[in-house]
């Protein structure tokens, strides 16, 4: 009989729940946001998105960034999502549940990603 493996997953950070109003990613539980990347990932202490805090990704010039946007979807405002567009990167916001399930679905497809996540419990201002 053929023996069963795991599937193998892509690198990078993995979400794997909820922490009070954070995430936990790799075992880590945050107290807030996060910032990941196909290789790293590190917590942010903030409700609202700028260019300031999104610089790190943009760097990475990934598909797109996936921005959770808290309990529920917040639109961007408008300026931030052409000033990340006109890098030629693509901008992509749903409530962070949702987020954090397509982190998983498109890391695992491969695809090369970057993703903002605020806080699931608080409410957004992006």
């Amino acid at each position: 009989m053929p023996e069963l493996r795991p599937e193998a997953r892509a690198p990078g950070p993995v979400i794997t729940g909820f922490a009070g109003p954070g995430f936990r990613i790799d075992g880590v539980a945050t107290s807030g946001g996060a910032l990941l990347s196909p290789d790293w990932w590190r917590p942010i202490e903030a409700t609202s998105l700028d260019l300031d805090l999104l610089a790190p990704l943009i760097a990475l010039r990934p598909e797109f960034i996936l921005i959770g946007t808290g309990p529920v979807l917040v639109r961007p405002a408008p300026a931030l999502a052409a000033a990340i567009e006109a890098e030629g990167i693509g901008i992509e916001a749903m409530d962070s549940r949702a987020a954090a399930r397509a982190w998983g679905v498109l890391r695992g497809e491969g695809r090369w990603i970057a993703a903002a996540l605020l806080p699931h419990g608080l409410p957004p201002r992006i």
